[in-house]
């Protein structure tokens, strides 16, 4: 049996809808800007750029509707509202065609950012970490079997407080799910328990404490929390 010096982590989980068992997750991948007005908003040309990733801790996870505590370091916490696609076959060098084959299930997500330390690291070309992959900083829903469901299209919403404030089709992906995870599988290794969260539209802006967050993937399910 083997002994450890500290602890073992615990493992990351996201509840699956309708069921007392839970999808354990490995890591969490993000694509950049992959909706073209969002791209625009950020000061990207959308019609020349590839996909490119940054990544969460998988403890980064925030699920059950909790409570997201307001970062430190930070006086600018935005919002990304996505998609996200749950990787339950792995494998590598994935064709497009075979690509949603790898999938178990979807689930809403936020890809809270620090944009303050975000926008630093870009001016000096450093990387995004502490920006992007703090603690908290991936509030999600449950997670749906992927049956039944086209990632292809259906709306995409966020409101805070109640007012809608990101609204899109996923349609409007730069880089459909197929080919993400395709392009994404020849640069690493995919695992069971991995997750991809797949960009979110334009709309991104700041929230303070006291904001409640609700997002929605029409066909999936929705995502909230409470900024504290």
């Amino acid at each position: 049996m083997i002994q450890y010096v500290v602890a073992p982590p615990a493992i990351s989980a996201v509840p699956i809808k309708g069921s007392s068992q839970m999808f354990p997750v490995r890591r969490i991948f993000c694509v950049g800007r992959n909706y073209a007005e969002h791209a625009i908003e950020m000061g990207s040309d959308p019609t020349r750029e590839p996909p490119f990733y940054f990544a969460k801790p998988a403890d980064a996870l925030v699920i059950n509707d909790a409570d997201m505590p307001y970062p430190s370091m930070s006086r600018s916490l935005h919002h990304e509202m996505e998609l996200v696609v749950a990787i339950g076959v792995g494998g590598s060098d994935i064709s497009v065609a075979d690509a949603l084959r790898h999938v178990w299930g979807y689930c809403s997500g936020l890809d809270m950012t620090r944009r303050d330390l975000q926008n630093e690291a870009k001016k000096t070309g450093r990387p995004w970490d502490m920006g992007k992959g703090f603690d908290h900083s991936a509030p999600m829903g449950a997670l749906v079997p992927a049956a039944g469901i086209d990632p292809s299209k259906g709306r995409i919403e966020l409101r805070v407080n109640g007012k809608v404030v990101q609204t899109s089709d996923l349609s409007k992906l730069i880089w459909s799910v197929p080919e993400v995870i395709s392009n994404l599988s020849h640069l690493v290794r995919l695992e069971p328990g991995d997750l991809i969260m797949t960009g979110t539209p334009e709309g991104v802006a700041a929230v303070v404490k006291g904001d409640v967050l609700e997002g929605f993937v029409e066909g999936v399910g929705t995502v909230k929390t409470k900024i504290v």
